[in-house]
């Protein structure tokens, strides 16, 4: 089984976030970047099916700049066979990424491509599905589960009150959430191999982007608390408080 993770560079979720001037982007100088924490989901997932299978072979695919290359590497340390990166400036539109990302994958033979269900830093759950529509596969979303047995995915998906079962026949595409899979550590066996792993540099295809950033603004500071007293002669007021300024009630 061939299994293609589809992955990005973001800013670590720890990492202090600064407007740059402009207005239109984040200040790129002293952050951290890591593998956005889902597709860590989705890696963790194609490890296990190719390990379940006995055979196959997991590549990781980025769109990004030259930088990303840290974050395949440390991709490849957890046991990822090789990695393609296709170089360029993604920006905030999901559908210009797809094409760039479905011109890549087109017959490059995955049996599965994988994504995380987003990324953390735009949060728009999009590029997968959008990849599935341009390469005319099945596609499964929020999968908490998959295994696959004789050409069929079988996907689990947690819904309200319950789990959803959804098969989709190979090849297929699927995004990949929190859920059987805790990502593995890297061992320092696997760090050391990841330098001679294979890491492809291609320079990704223009593609226009719909979308555009027109600005940038941090959240509005959270106001202050207010204590409107103690123990239960404070119910009433607390209550009061919730129906008429907040409106919660």
């Amino acid at each position: 089984m061939n299994i293609t993770v589809c992955v990005k560079r973001v800013p670590d979720t720890e990492t202090r976030i600064r407007i740059a001037p402009g207005g239109t982007d984040i200040e790129r100088d002293g952050v951290k970047y890591v593998l956005s924490p889902y597709d860590e989901f989705a890696l963790e997932a194609a490890l296990q099916l190719v390990e379940g299978a006995g055979a196959g072979e997991v590549t990781l695919l980025s769109y990004g700049p030259e930088a990303a290359k840290e974050s395949l590497r440390a991709g490849l340390a957890l046991g990822a066979h090789r990695a393609v990166l296709l170089k360029g400036d993604p920006g905030m539109d999901g559908w210009a990424t797809a094409r760039v990302l479905a011109g890549e994958l087109d017959g490059g033979g995955a049996d599965l491509v994988l994504f995380g269900v987003k990324a953390v830093d735009d949060d728009q759950q999009q590029v997968g599905p959008m990849v599935a529509e341009l390469l005319g596969r099945p596609c499964a979303t929020s999968v908490a589960a998959v295994d696959v047995d004789r050409g069929v995915a079988t996907c689990r998906r947690a819904v309200e009150g319950g789990q959803e079962v959804v098969e989709i026949d190979l090849p297929a595409v699927a995004t990949v959430t929190k859920g059987r899979y805790e990502p593995r550590y890297a061992s320092l066996r696997g760090i050391m191999m990841a330098k001679r792993k294979p890491l492809d540099e291609k320079e990704a295809p223009a593609a226009e982007a719909g979308l555009v950033v027109e600005r940038l603004d941090q959240p509005p500071p959270r106001p202050e608390g207010r204590i409107v007293g103690e123990g239960p002669d404070a119910v009433a007021e607390l209550v009061r408080l919730l129906r008429e300024e907040a409106k919660v009630l």
